[in-house]
Order: C-alpha cells, then structure tokens, then sequence
C-alpha cells in the first residue's frame, strides 16, 4: 500500500514533466512557422515567386491540392505559381495572411491552419483558406503539404 500512495504522487509529476519541454518546443516551432509564412508573404509582395518558394520542401515529394487538383513536387508548384500570377494579363497583388492557427505535432512537425487574400489593382481581391503540414529540417522549417482553396471556386 505504501508503494501504491508513492506512485499516486509520481504519476501526476510524470504526466505533466512532458508537456514542460513540449510547450518550450512548441512555442519555439510555432514562431519559427510563422517566421516562413511571414518571409513568403514579403517575398510575394516584391513579386519574388522563388522567394516565395523557399518556404517549401524542395522535393518532389511536395504536395499542393487547390481547385481539385494535386501537384506532385516543388518544380511543378513553382509552374504553377507562375503560370497563373506571371502569365500574361495576371497579377500577383499583395498577399496577405490572416487568422493563423499553428499547432506543434510533435518536435519535428507543425499543422497550420489560416486565411489568404490578395489585394490587387482589378478589385477582384481573391482570397481563401488553407491548411498546411510543415516539417523541420536541419535547412529550418519547410511546407511538405499545401491545400489550399479560394472563395467562390
């Protein structure tokens, strides 16, 4: 019975030790998301799509869902971006993020949930959600998973 009650005070300390270190880790993740996401949005606004593709996994092993459609690799996402914000008559605008959710899932992985809007000339303004799946390499923090949606598609 004595060993019973020494468990009963161990346990709770046990529990909670984790989470300590887990909310340190994830408080620094969570900035250093955020950090990627602020970088993309600077580098769009100077209309730099590389810039902005540097907050991706450069691999073929990236995914990017939008409109129904999925593209295989960060070359491929790149095209993407460029054809449809540097192909003739297209504009990129001023990209803006908003209501960002980062969630740690772990020491290596991050979930963001969040808005977009762009802010262009034509008053069109497009915008949208999206959630992304970030995971921390010994280069920082990359986005291996994109799906993204706009409003009205």
């Amino acid at each position: 019975m004595h060993n019973h009650w020494r468990a009963a005070a161990i346990l709770p300390l046990l529990v909670c030790y984790p989470l300590i270190g887990v909310g340190e880790d994830a408080q620094d993740a969570k900035a250093a998301v955020e950090q990627v996401l602020v970088r993309q949005a600077e580098a769009w606004n100077r209309h730099d799509i590389e810039g902005f593709m540097a907050g991706y996994w450069n691999s073929p092993r990236l995914t990017f869902f939008s409109e129904a459609t999925k593209t295989s690799g960060w070359q491929s996402t790149l095209e993407r971006y460029q054809k449809r914000y540097r192909s003739e008559g297209r504009e990129m605008g001023t990209l803006e993020f908003s209501d960002l959710a980062v969630e740690s899932l772990g020491g290596d992985s991050a979930f963001v949930r969040g808005a977009w809007q762009l802010t262009t000339t034509d008053g069109k303004n497009p915008h949208g959600l999206f959630t992304l799946i970030f995971r921390k390499f010994p280069e920082g923090w990359k986005i291996i998973h994109d799906h993204t949606s706009e409003a009205g598609r």
